[in-house]
């Protein structure tokens, strides 16, 4: 027996005879409402950047590309680079210290991990860039004895170095955390098992719990990165040539701030999107053989 349904005109319709109903498809209004609204504002803000004289966009194509903001931006990439590389190195050990079945380690840690992430970076930043005023030198020796040889600190720890040693101890207490929940998000079976095999815990890390917890570290880590290489503006206050300080400087002098801080602007645009699409392909590259 067919079933039949009453079409809008009053005519039946047998059940396999759907394709003589009329589909109508369903209507969003308000979702167009708000694309129509969105879009006039985008518009808005667009003609705003074309017409309105305060950019002074003359302005900044002359010091877009000029020599001084270049350097600057070099510097920038190198206390990026820097920070980013120590960091992470040091992220890493403090990373498996927290995971380590020594409970002194365990705590070494979680102290260094919770003081790191506590105090402002700018605070720290200070702290080592006036470190020659706590330490005139630094000894090298038997602990609690005799020195060997001897640093100046005064000049060993300058401006620069002082910038690098605070990026990296500040972004390793973040690096270890991400680097801990990515090899806790390895499924443990796969150790025991590498283990039964009679595979070196070394080479397990490196080859087996490595690899699998990437897929989890890097988006995460590469947030860390992208807000280091624009955290490196707070290094202004030491005076540093990165790219906010020589910006700051510039304007200083010819009173030009609006324009002066869109170069600044489009560098930190063009700079991320190069670390975002960078993050991309390695991401793609550790997702082998993963199905979704």
């Amino acid at each position: 027996m067919s079933v039949t349904e009453r079409r809008p005109t009053g005519d039946l319709v047998k059940d396999d005879d759907y394709g003589a109903l009329k589909v109508v498809p369903v209507r969003h209004p308000w979702r167009w409402a708000a694309v129509a609204v969105t879009a006039v504002l985008v518009a808005q803000f667009v003609h705003g950047l074309a017409t309105n004289s305060g950019w002074e966009w003359e302005v900044f194509a002359e010091f877009f590309t000029a020599d001084v903001i270049l350097e600057a931006v070099w510097v920038t990439l190198q206390l990026t680079f820097y920070g980013t590389a120590l960091g992470f190195a040091l992220g890493i050990v403090i990373a498996f210290m927290r995971l380590s079945a020594s409970p002194f380690l365990k705590s070494v840690a979680f102290a260094y991990i919770w003081a790191f992430r506590s105090i402002p970076l700018i605070v720290q930043l200070l702290f080592w860039f006036n470190l020659a005023y706590l330490y005139k030198e630094l000894q090298f020796g038997i602990p609690f004895g005799p020195g060997f040889f001897s640093f100046d600190t005064m000049g060993l720890v300058g401006a620069m170095s002082a910038a690098v040693l605070g990026l990296a101890l500040h972004q390793a207490a973040y690096a270890a955390e991400i680097v801990r929940a990515g090899v806790l998000a390895v499924d443990s079976g796969q150790l025991e098992a590498a283990a039964a095999l009679g595979i070196p815990r070394l080479r397990q890390i490196r080859r087996i719990v490595l690899p699998q917890a990437m897929r989890s570290i890097l988006p995460n880590a590469a947030n860390e990165i992208i807000s280091l290489f624009k955290g490196t503006s707070i290094v202004s206050v030491m005076a540093i040539g990165e790219l906010f300080y020589q910006v700051q400087v510039i304007y200083g002098r010819n009173g030009r701030v609006v324009p002066l801080l869109m170069v600044a602007t489009a560098w930190y645009v063009l700079l991320t999107t190069a670390l975002s699409v960078l993050q991309h392909y390695v991401e793609r590259h550790f997702s082998k053989g993963e199905s979704r």
